[in-house]
């Protein structure tokens, strides 16, 4: 792995909590990456991510799209969102971060905040928007801008576009791998840890194509139908950060403790809320015969080695959840327009055609989907290297 070209840490002055920036590299002098805020996080953390987040730009590129590729990077602050605190804090970290996010940095939400959130911060900050620094790419700033503006007041049976765009991928990467192995959508089961954008869109479109909710998990614990949960009713019953009010839940749901989702008989397991979820440890537990990582670094690398000696197979973060980014840049840049219909369909398509690729090449070179994933990367980014340059 290479050095990140850029690697900071911040310490607040007000509340001493400490934020990071990582730009893995950029690619036409910007880079792409959320920004994070939890308790714990830390500058490995961040840097991991920001290289996931080079992974994830160059696993999109399409020489024929108008969305090209950017660098790879992660903003991250170590600090509970609940904290009152929070919101002064994220505002100062980002006039801390002005002349980055102003210059190379194009950030939005992550673990912990929502881009409504970011961007009234951005806004207090002194920021004309989280991205701006993509937008000397823009062919027309103007209308690409309303375009992206547009996209994000779609909504989908009251839910934001822009909060379902991330789960219809990771939907749609569980979808192409269960085709691929030639199992039926009807009977299979699914554990979701994390109910939040990401999770709850996921359990969503995971229902709707036939599949078996059976459990999932919050910070108060894991609640769980055997035959199937209401997930309309769960989502409804949600609060900002994702947890479920019990008062909705049905007389058969029971509540387990909040580490069972692991263990249940179901076919998939999909960890959608914090990274390092399952350790070497837990993974003796899981009977599940795909994970799927729509939160970022869940499995940590040992405990994936066992699962797949096991037979257990990790569908990787880099590939599973980078519908999100990719959506924001293919309405930026004019591949879809501000159309939930169109958005779906071109995140489906693309994710499908995605996850295919990764589990052939996993298959052809007898390597795990992860590493599958890096040799795709290793594949694509002389490409970009030579049409558009980077800088590492």
């Amino acid at each position: 792995m290479t050095t990140p070209l850029l690697s900071l840490t911040w310490t607040d002055h007000v509340t001493g909590h400490q934020g990071f920036l990582v730009v893995d590299r950029l690619v036409r002098g910007v880079a792409s990456g959320g920004l994070r805020m939890r308790p714990g996080c830390t500058l490995d953390e961040v840097t991991g991510l920001a290289r996931g987040m080079t992974m994830k730009e160059a696993l999109h590129y399409d020489p024929e799209a108008r969305y090209i590729p950017l660098g790879g990077a992660k903003g991250g602050i170590d600090c509970d969102p609940r904290d009152p605190a929070a919101y002064g804090l994220l505002v100062r970290y980002l006039r801390a971060m002005r002349p980055y996010v102003e210059s190379c940095w194009t950030t939005g939400e992550d673990l912990g905040l929502s881009q409504d959130l970011v961007d009234r911060a951005a806004a207090e900050a002194g920021l004309v928007s989280s991205i701006q620094a993509v937008y000397p790419l823009l062919d027309d700033e103007a209308t690409a801008r309303r375009r992206l503006t547009d996209a994000f007041a779609v909504e989908v049976d009251g839910i934001g576009l822009d909060e379902l765009a991330g789960g219809c991928g990771v939907a749609e990467s569980v979808l192409a791998a269960l085709d691929l192995a030639g199992v039926p959508y009807a009977g299979t089961r699914v554990a979701v840890q994390g109910l939040g954008t990401m999770g709850g869109a996921t359990a969503r479109f995971l229902t709707r194509a036939g599949l078996t909710v059976v459990a999932v998990a919050d910070i108060k614990g894991t609640v769980f139908n055997r035959a199937g949960l209401d997930v309309e009713a769960l989502l409804a019953a949600r609060d900002a950060y994702g947890t479920v009010d019990r008062s909705a839940l049905r007389p058969a749901d029971r509540e387990l403790p909040g580490d069972a989702w692991l263990s249940l008989d179901a076919e998939v397991l999909v960890p959608a809320a914090v990274s390092y979820t399952i350790d070497t440890r837990n993974q003796e537990r899981i009977r599940a015969r795909w994970i799927v990582e729509a939160a970022n670094m869940p499995v940590l690398p040992a405990a994936e080695a066992l699962l797949a000696a096991r037979g257990v197979t990790v569908l990787p973060d880099v590939v599973v959840n980078s519908g999100t980014n990719a959506w924001w840049w293919w309405t930026l840049f004019g591949d879809i327009g501000a159309d939930a219909d169109e958005a779906f369909a071109h995140i489906r398509r693309s994710m499908r055609a995605l996850v295919e690729q990764l589990l052939s090449r996993a298959e052809a070179d007898g390597i795990s989907p992860r590493a599958a994933a890096h040799a795709l990367v290793a594949d694509r980014l002389p490409v970009i290297a030579d049409r558009f340059g980077w800088y590492r």
